[in-house]
């Protein structure tokens, strides 16, 4: 089973889990420079987590679920995993969202943990150090897409 798993966001973490194992992961940044609108963010989004697709050929694409509580950030949340769920669905891959509070008691056994938890978590669990807190949750979702589906 590989899984393919986004902390979406203008920093989006992600990992790749292939037979139980996270085998690569990081942070892409598309945080916007002056002059940028919120239409180019989701097309350089688009075009780079389709190439992560092709790359990995996962068989589940596996996101947090975006929240909702008003403002810019919301706006670019939803509208990225809006582009993970129409690129996964057109390549014909399994979603799997998950809740931001399912995946923080999995990690660390709070549903509330705080960032820093959650990257130590992270790093514990693959014995290296992470980039931030965005890989670390992409980490901490391959992990519980795994548990979910295999």
């Amino acid at each position: 089973m590989k899984i393919l798993a986004f902390d979406c966001a203008s920093k989006t973490g992600w990992a790749f889990l292939e037979n139980g194992k996270i085998v690569e992961s990081g942070t892409h940044n598309l945080t916007k420079v002056r002059g940028e609108s919120n239409g180019l963010l989701f097309l350089k989004y688009r075009k780079w987590y389709r190439e992560m697709i092709i790359q990995f050929e996962p068989d589940v694409v596996a996101y947090e679920r975006a929240h909702f509580r008003g403002g810019a950030a919301t706006e670019i949340g939803v509208g990225l995993q809006t582009r993970v769920q129409e690129e996964a669905e057109a390549l014909g891959k399994i979603q799997l969202p998950i809740h931001t509070a399912a995946v923080k008691k999995f990690a660390t056994g709070k549903g509330n943990a705080g960032k820093q938890d959650m990257v130590d978590a992270a790093e514990l669990i693959i014995g290296r150090e992470v980039g931030d807190d965005n890989e670390a949750d992409a980490i901490h979702l391959a992990r519980f897409a795994h548990n979910e589906v295999a």
